[in-house]
């Protein structure tokens, strides 16, 4: 099973235009609140139709504006999964599941049934959304969807409305449910934590364009852009530019640093994740950097200092430094001025 998209579509003074193509995988739609991650899938179901473009499930073309074919949402067999699990208060739980099965009525119930079992649902069958747990509700919107038999699943937000404890084991619920379905899976979230253990790709989406797809691990561990860096949780970033084949001066931060990987011609910015700033000493000359301590905030099991390079200027300029409570008492009696180090392999060269 496959899906391909590349469509267009305007509201107001956003735009968005997405094209990408997934296979039998867990792909991510990762993005910030109101880049165009759900405006996608709603586009994909049918709820909202594109400008233009076209979108195609499993060499099914449901949409093609320039052959202006446009398959209605109940015949494109997607199964969406919206925020707030979309189930009809009036119905019990069989009967949530039941509407979306295209079967002979005889069938229904032993399906029905079926779903119900490999939901761990058994024994709800009669109660209504309102007398069940948040957690049950979305095993309940996901044996619809199983038991509607999709070409194609897209799980929008699923743990957003969840409070963490629920929300941990549900994730760990819905793994198994998703591990069984042998198809395309599209999973929109803002979680980077939640992409990184569902997902074998993931799609950056950013102002309504798609800012890079690579495997999970590839854009976790060298993002390429600004956009795919913050995304994947990289607090520390400086405009920079290129000095020579492994040297680049980063404007914000008023220092020059070295990197192990070939500095690329159009670099835009210089990264570094807040836990790899390292304490070094004042004689040490390669990639350190002199601060001043801004603030000190205890976080459940680390320390964060927010600090401020030597002779920088402006909010941007600061950079947080991320420690473990038991590294920082060793070392940490009130000093207003560190030393800390920018190791050359941990940079993120950003385009």
């Amino acid at each position: 099973m496959s899906i391909y998209v590349d469509i267009k579509k305007a509201l107001g003074s956003f735009s968005l235009h997405v094209q990408f193509e997934a296979k039998n995988e867990i792909m991510g739609l990762l993005g910030a609140s109101g880049c165009g991650k759900s405006m996608t899938l709603k586009c994909i179901a049918g709820i909202v139709n594109p400008d233009s473009g076209r979108i195609v499930i499993n060499e099914h073309v449901v949409f093609d504006s320039a052959k202006k074919i446009n398959v209605i949402p109940q015949q494109r067999r997607t199964g969406y999964l919206f925020q707030n699990y979309a189930l009809f208060p009036h119905m019990t739980v069989a009967e949530n599941i039941a509407v979306g099965i295209r079967r002979p009525e005889g069938e229904k119930k032993a399906f029905v049934e079926e779903k119900m079992a490999a939901f761990y649902l058994t024994g709800l069958e009669n109660r209504y959304p309102g007398q069940i747990s948040g957690g049950q509700q979305q095993r309940v919107a996901l044996a619809r969807i199983f038991a509607s038999q999709p070409e194609i699943i897209m799980l929008d937000e699923p743990f957003s409305a969840l409070d963490s404890h629920l929300k941990w084991q549900i994730e760990l619920e819905t793994m198994k449910v998703l591990e069984k379905y042998q198809g395309t899976i599209l999973l929109v979230s803002h979680s980077r934590d939640e992409v990184y253990r569902l997902c074998e790709r993931a799609a950056v989406i950013a102002e309504g364009h798609i800012d890079g797809i690579s495997a999970k691990r590839d854009l976790f561990d060298a993002p390429q852009t600004l956009a795919a860096s913050k995304l994947t949780g990289c607090k520390n970033h400086s405009r920079a530019e290129k000095i020579d084949a492994h040297t680049l001066r980063a404007i914000d931060w008023n220092c020059f640093l070295s990197s192990a990987l070939p500095v690329p011609d159009d670099i835009k910015y210089v990264g570094i994740r807040a836990h790899y700033l390292a304490l070094t000493t004042s004689t040490e000359k390669s990639n350190r950097m002199d601060c001043e301590v801004v603030r000190v905030i205890e976080d459940t099991f680390n320390m964060m200092l927010i600090v401020r390079p030597l002779g920088s200027t402006g909010r941007g300029s600061e950079i947080i430094w991320q420690i473990e409570k038991a590294g920082w008492q060793a070392f940490y009696s009130g000093q207003e001025k560190l030393c800390l180090r920018l190791p050359e392999d941990k940079l993120l060269l950003l385009r």
